[in-house]
């Protein structure tokens, strides 16, 4: 080839030279285009602490990775030459409208991985169509959260206490608010082993100690939100001062049956949905106890280590229940392509926590409105690229779970 200098009137259309944005919580947000993106930035702004409560899991934490690992494990089916230029990916769940095929899960201590909190979560939630679940253990009340967002749709997660008259008043105030599903998590009878908290010695409210005044130092601007915005206070109990193990162990009842599972929804003037379903057996149980709902959860793998993985259930318990119940599911979804493979698989919605306060840690409010904005484009193109217009028309032959993990037949 014969070589020449460029001429300069060739250099110009390649130099794309821009002013650095000046707004730094856009700029850094305009650069995270997965979740993965998000955690990576949610993990240099917050406090090992907080971080590791939001990422940790149970004991070793292989509930958590194999429930990821199931999602990574699928193969796509796609069909070809179909009009996808309009696709639709609303739907309806327990009554009402959704503009996406998933929600904002439960999450406690939420203020405390940014300040914004439960606030940020619920007015995104209401400009994107699609329902909150404000937790028990949440750090801002039934009535605030219904007051930052009037137009949304609230859910209210309870767990059940020793106190029963204290649930119920909860459960009272949420549906005067104005929240119409009632979400019961079964899966807590005693606080699991989270071991990241125990040797990051996480306590609510987070103290100020050596370690974490060192770890904070290169996170100023956490404890500054901290420090000047109101103190924690919770949906639910007043100020408290330990662990987070401890809390629960001193709260949640293990004595929680059918029985009070049929007690509380015969109080709930809404629809009631179990959370924490992790065999066919108690799916079919909590269908015969009249819910109307089930979620497949293994609490994001922050209970009980080694537990079913909720994705690979899902084929089982839509077979069998999918006329039943709506069936819903969380754990170790991560993307936009997680939820259509869910979908795809029977699943009727979803649920996110991690993938939404990666973003609430990342930037606020502002990014969990890229949180959103990130799993929806993934499900639009996703849904492009298999040939489907509307979620209806996702089914099984869409996709394959391959197979990592296989029972060992018993003798």
């Amino acid at each position: 080839m014969k070589r020449r200098f460029p001429r300069p009137k060739e250099l110009a259309p390649l130099m794309r030279m821009s002013m650095p944005d000046r707004d730094r919580v856009r700029a850094r947000l305009e650069r995270a285009l997965t979740i993965d993106d998000l955690r990576t930035i949610a993990r240099r702004r917050t406090p090992r602490a907080a971080f590791d409560y939001t990422d940790g899991g149970a004991e070793a934490e292989i509930s958590m990775a194999r429930a990821r690992q199931a999602f990574v494990d699928i193969e796509f089916r796609p069909a070809i030459l179909r009009d996808v230029s309009q696709v639709d990916a609303s739907c309806e769940v327990l009554g009402g409208a959704s503009q996406l095929p998933f929600g904002i899960a439960p999450t406690g201590f939420t203020r405390m991985m940014q300040t914004e909190g439960e606030y940020a979560g619920a007015r995104c939630a209401q400009r994107a169509g699609i329902p909150f679940t404000l937790s028990t253990m949440g750090t801002a009340s039934v009535e605030d959260v219904a007051t930052a967002a009037p137009g949304g749709r609230h859910w209210f997660q309870l767990y059940m206490w020793k106190d029963r008259d204290r649930s119920m008043a909860l459960v009272e105030r949420a549906a005067a608010s104005g929240f119409d599903t009632l979400m019961v998590t079964v899966d807590v009878p005693v606080a699991g082993a989270r071991l990241r908290d125990k040797r990051n010695g996480m306590s609510i409210p987070p103290a100020l100690t050596p370690s974490t005044i060192l770890n904070a130092i290169p996170r100023p601007w956490w404890w500054f939100d901290f420090l000047t915005t109101e103190p924690l206070a919770f949906a639910s109990l007043d100020r408290w001062s330990g662990t987070v193990g401890e809390l629960l162990n001193s709260m949640f009842d293990p004595t929680v049956t059918y029985e009070d599972l049929k007690w509380v929804a015969a109080q709930w003037p809404g629809r009631v949905v179990v959370k924490g379903v992790q065999t066919l057996a108690d799916a079919r149980a909590c269908a015969e106890a009249g819910v109307d709902g089930i979620v497949l959860s293994n609490h994001g793998g922050r209970q009980l280590d080694r537990a079913p993985v909720p994705f690979h259930l899902l084929p089982q318990v839509v077979g069998e229940l999918g006329d039943d119940l709506t069936i819903m599911l969380d754990t170790g979804i991560r993307s936009g392509a997680d939820i259509v493979a869910a979908i795809a698989l029977g699943a009727d919605f979803t649920l996110i926590g991690r993938a939404y306060l990666y973003g609430l840690m990342a930037g606020g409010e502002r990014g969990v409105d890229r949180a959103i904005t990130i799993l929806r484009d993934e499900i639009l193109r996703t849904m492009q690229l298999l040939g489907v217009k509307t979620l209806s028309e996702l089914g099984p032959e869409h996709v394959i779970q391959l197979t990592r993990w296989r029972e060992v037949p018993r003798p």
